[in-house]
């Protein structure tokens, strides 16, 4: 039976970012510096094939600190923590590790400088997600004015007009986030914005390639988890662009293949936390229902790379 003919259009920059790559590495150095098991505060970046790879390794993942004996060491997640998560492993005297990326960590700073001189700070971010509470709680309570929607702007009830800054949850949608910020200065035309966007390059380098070839594409399929918020970002950048059909898919298990019937192209891109092995797995499903041809659209090329924490580099 002669196969369908299918072109695949591969958007690149797609998966592990730089703050990710570091984070498994992370992992994966304590393991060999310190044995199993190494406990990790909440998954250590949002993907379960790589979460469970991690644990058959030796890493055992828990949702709180009190879940951690005091003498094995503990890793803090890609998103972030609140200051009291460190305050308290350091009381306990247990060896902890911070795997924040980098990126996160200058929004932690920038948040600190402005409450520093007296700005009261207004976040841009999804309620609930690790890296939103890991920032709001970089500062006491009161100081960080969570806001999602333009919507929610005309709603805020601040201190002081005059004293306000915003940072911005770092995976955001960068489309979505322009009308916050434009809410932000027509209410409050004195608040101060970061130096530099907020949203992180490897976030932005995804949704552009997915921009790239939404409108030339039947369907798109975003490899990512549930829970991660730029892999769900991803599937509106290419439903907002002109693809209908985009889904997130966490691997080729997923992929609902009568709703792809009689198509000739299909988009792929991976989210930041997607091992390119998954993306991989996706191609050959492909490969295995259709007479496939792969284009590569690259829009950026990514060259970043984060250093892991000192106390990792030295010998145990």
């Amino acid at each position: 039976m002669t196969q369908s003919p299918l072109t695949l259009y591969l958007a690149a920059p797609r998966g592990f970012c730089a703050g990710v790559d570091r984070a498994i590495k992370i992992v994966e150095m304590a393991i060999e510096k310190w044995g199993p098991p190494v406990y990790v505060r909440h998954e250590i970046v949002h993907n379960k094939f790589v979460v469970d790879s991690l644990k058959d390794k030796g890493a055992i993942f828990v949702e709180e600190l009190d879940e951690c004996p005091n003498d094995r060491p503990v890793i803090f997640s890609a998103h972030g923590v609140p200051k009291a998560v460190p305050a308290e492993a350091a009381k306990r005297e247990m060896i902890y590790v911070d795997a924040t990326c980098p990126l996160v960590s200058k929004v932690h700073i920038e948040a600190e400088r402005h409450h520093a001189d007296g700005l009261q700070m207004v976040m841009i971010g999804h309620a609930g997600h690790p890296e939103t509470i890991g920032t709001m709680g970089q500062l006491p309570d009161g100081e960080v004015l969570l806001v999602e929607t333009p919507a929610d702007v005309a709603g805020l009830n601040v201190r002081d007009e005059r004293k306000l800054a915003f940072i911005t949850q770092t995976t955001l949608s960068v489309d979505d986030t322009v009308d916050v910020i434009a809410a932000l200065r027509t209410r409050f035309p004195t608040i101060v914005g970061p130096h530099k966007e907020d949203i992180c390059y490897a976030t932005t380098n995804r949704q552009a390639a997915v921009k790239a070839i939404a409108s030339n594409i039947e369907a798109l399929l975003v490899i990512g988890a549930p829970n991660s918020s730029n892999s769900q970002r991803l599937v509106e950048v290419g439903r907002a662009n002109g693809c209908a059909y985009s889904q997130l898919v966490q691997r080729a298990t997923d992929i609902d293949w009568r709703a792809l019937d009689g198509i000739s192209n299909v988009g792929i891109s991976a989210g930041a936390s997607a091992p390119e092995v998954l993306v991989n797995e996706v191609i050959d499903a492909f490969k295995a229902r259709f007479d496939v041809t792969v284009e590569l659209v690259e829009t950026a090329q990514e060259n970043i790379e984060f250093k892991v924490p000192r106390v990792l580099r030295e010998p145990a």
